[in-house]
């Protein structure tokens, strides 16, 4: 008969540690597993559902203002193009494109604005002229003065006369009818348009007026 091996005393704190290194539990201690995570309650699958519907109708809005912005620009820029188009011009000459009409216009509206400065700053000039007149001037300085007063005058009506005029020109876009000959209802001419702006007569009949 074999002798007995000999047996050495484990304590159970070492058992503890021993089971720990090994990955498994030691014997009599429970193990705390970790709470299964519960489902949603239905106050919660009912905030997820509306966060989710609000979104989509966000994105929707989006969308749809998009898609009317773009439908904006694009009905904006037809209606140019096509009120362009429909100017009159002479045969041979291709029709207006909106970017050149605009371009006219832009002219236009740049001679307004300067010719008001002008007209405005003459007027201010006029008046105050006619304040420091003085009685006792000779008759050669009363004479220079409203020789210089009548010409002032004189270009002041000039530029208003030509402010009349392509203000009317501006008027004659908007209405569609600019391009149209006033005198023979004929085109004026897509060139002589872009040279001269603001003209209300063809070549013909200007020079007929000219003549006369």
């Amino acid at each position: 008969m074999l002798p007995a091996l000999p047996v050495e005393a484990i304590s159970a704190r070492e058992a503890e540690m021993a089971a720990a290194g090994k990955g498994e539990t030691p014997a009599g201690k429970k193990t705390r597993g970790t709470r299964a995570a519960r489902p949603p309650g239905p106050a919660a699958r009912r905030g997820a559902a509306k966060t989710g519907q609000t979104g989509k109708a966000a994105g929707k809005a989006r969308k749809a203002n998009g898609k009317a912005s773009g439908s904006g620009n694009g009905s904006g820029n037809g209606e140019a193009a096509a009120k362009a188009a429909g100017l009159p011009v002479r045969e041979g000459e291709g029709h207006w494109t909106a970017a050149e009409l605009a371009e006219v216009r832009a002219g236009l509206e740049d001679q307004i604005a300067a010719l008001r400065a002008e007209i405005a700053a003459s007027a201010s000039q006029i008046a105050e002229g006619d304040t420091s007149e003085g009685a006792g001037d000779d008759q050669a300085d009363a004479g220079a003065k409203t020789y210089e007063r009548e010409h002032e005058l004189s270009l002041s009506y000039n530029s208003q006369d030509l402010l009349t005029q392509i203000e009317r020109a501006v008027q004659r876009m908007d209405a569609g009818t600019y391009g149209t000959c006033e005198s023979c209802a004929r085109p004026i001419g897509k060139a002589r348009l872009q040279v001269f702006p603001r003209a209300t007569l063809c070549v013909t009949c200007k020079q007929r007026e000219e003549r006369r």
